[in-house]
């Protein structure tokens, strides 16, 4: 457990900040406090290893956080005020916590159990370099390969255009090998490929990729350039509030452009941030509240624990084989399998009504109580943490031989790292994408390995 409680972070900050917030917030209860601090340490936690390793296991507990811990806190201490029905929290403050926050501390143990010293998370960066020197022409492949999957994969059906979906991400990890090259023109590379995710966000509405491939792409500028602690701190700070900014105007633009039928664009984004600004500004209680909505997936938890056992009974295991086999199987080996956004499971177990547009998932806590209740649940939790960790070290296994491996992990990880999906797309995106990588590297293996003879 070194790597989550020996990792040298700030002590007299973190302490220095637990007081005054309990100072400063005398009504948070204890259990809202202890949800704080659990927070505040993994966030602290993510700040210093930047630079130092691409931080999987922390961002993992970090959104684990933000959302089963602190989005909770926020609307139990005030936002919920601002919400109705089946979003706001449907079962008292000390009822939630005692079940999800020990079940959150159970899965970020379960990811740091005898993690090494972050095993699967370090980079070699001095074989990366020869690698890429050795190599030239690979990134540039890589970010060809990525941009005409992501063209091509719109023809196939959703099986094929999952793969097509996954291989897409290779432009990514052209441009990290990039910034490990001596290549000059690499920032024309790297805003072409932003460019592209930017502009598919603004067209489709949805920016949860844009947000998280900026994360990886920070953390592979740190380690490669080692900025100072301000500037890592500012620039967190920054993409903070640029991430608060896209959850607020992202209501009025979905609404703009999928229901009063504007063109997505530019154009109409611009629109957009214009009559929010003229109407109430960006930062009213009411914005923060729908804001944290999106982050608050306490709220989903809540219908999950007064629906189930008072209206339908514990699983029992029985849910989690559904979602074992959607993840697993091929749709064409399981016909009646689970679908991604599978609206009729998730009314089932939550007890919402969600009209057919909406999607939304019980996430890995909710299953964890739906099968197995609040002891079970923290248990399987813990298992579901060492599951990532176990991921990750076999990754770390193969570094040596293959010193580009270790950057895959961004690929592997950059969905589940998002704890309000389903479980079953999670385990489906972590199961694919091992095994086209462990594909890739098999079949290129002489193509991407160190040799070792010739140095």
């Amino acid at each position: 457990m070194k790597t989550l409680f020996k990792f040298n972070i700030n002590w007299n900050i973190f302490i220095l900040l637990s007081v005054l917030i309990r100072l400063i917030f005398l009504d948070l209860s204890i259990f809202s406090f202890l949800a704080v601090v659990v927070s505040l340490y993994q966030f602290l936690l993510l700040l210093h290893s930047l630079g130092k390793i691409i931080p999987i296991r922390f961002l993992l507990g970090s959104f684990m956080c933000l959302q089963l811990l602190l989005g909770p806190v926020l609307a139990y201490n005030g936002l919920d005020n601002y919400q109705t029905g089946f979003y706001k929290m449907q079962i008292p403050e000390q009822e939630y916590f005692m079940y999800v926050l020990p079940a959150v501390v159970m899965f970020i143990l379960g990811l740091h159990f005898k993690a090494g010293f972050f095993d699967g998370e370090t980079v070699d960066i001095e074989s990366v370099e020869k690698y890429v020197k050795g190599h030239p022409k690979l990134p540039f492949l890589l970010i060809i390969v990525g941009f005409c999957s992501s063209i091509f994969g719109s023809f196939f059906s959703n099986d094929f255009a999952f793969v097509f979906f996954l291989v897409g991400g290779f432009k990514f990890i052209g441009v990290f090998l990039l910034m490990f090259s001596d290549y000059k023109l690499k920032p024309i590379y790297l805003i072409v490929v932003y460019a592209s995710i930017i502009a598919s966000s603004i067209m489709n509405a949805m920016f949860h990729d844009l947000l998280i491939w900026l994360i990886f792409l920070g953390t592979i500028f740190a380690i490669r350039y080692k900025p100072s602690g301000l500037f890592k701190t500012t620039i967190v700070i920054a993409f903070v509030l640029f991430a608060v900014f896209i959850q607020i105007i992202k209501p009025d633009y979905r609404k703009s452009t999928w229901k009063q039928g504007e063109e997505a664009g530019v154009e109409t984004l611009e629109k957009t941030i214009s009559q929010r600004q003229e109407k109430t500004g960006f930062f009213d209680f009411n914005q923060l509240a729908q804001s944290n909505l999106r982050i608050n997936q306490g709220a989903i938890i809540t219908n999950i624990m007064r629906n189930v056992p008072e209206h339908i009974p514990f699983s029992n295991g029985t849910e989690l084989m559904q979602v074992l086999e959607a993840s697993i199987l091929p749709r064409i080996v399981a016909p009646d399998k689970l679908n991604a956004g599978d609206r009729d499971f998730f009314m089932k177990w939550s007890g919402m009504v969600i009209s057919s547009n909406t999607s939304m998932g019980l996430s890995s806590v909710g299953d964890a109580y739906v099968n197995f209740g609040i002891i079970g649940g923290c248990i399987f939790m813990f298992f579901y943490g060492l599951l990532f960790n176990t991921t990750l070290k076999q990754f770390n296994k193969y570094k040596k031989e293959f010193p580009l491996l270790i950057l895959f992990i961004c690929l592997v990880f950059y969905y589940p790292i998002r704890p309000d999906c389903e479980l079953h797309t999670i385990l489906g995106h972590l199961f694919k994408s091992c095994f086209l990588i462990f594909v890739m590297f098999k079949i290129w293996k002489h193509d991407l390995m160190v040799k070792f003879s010739a140095n």
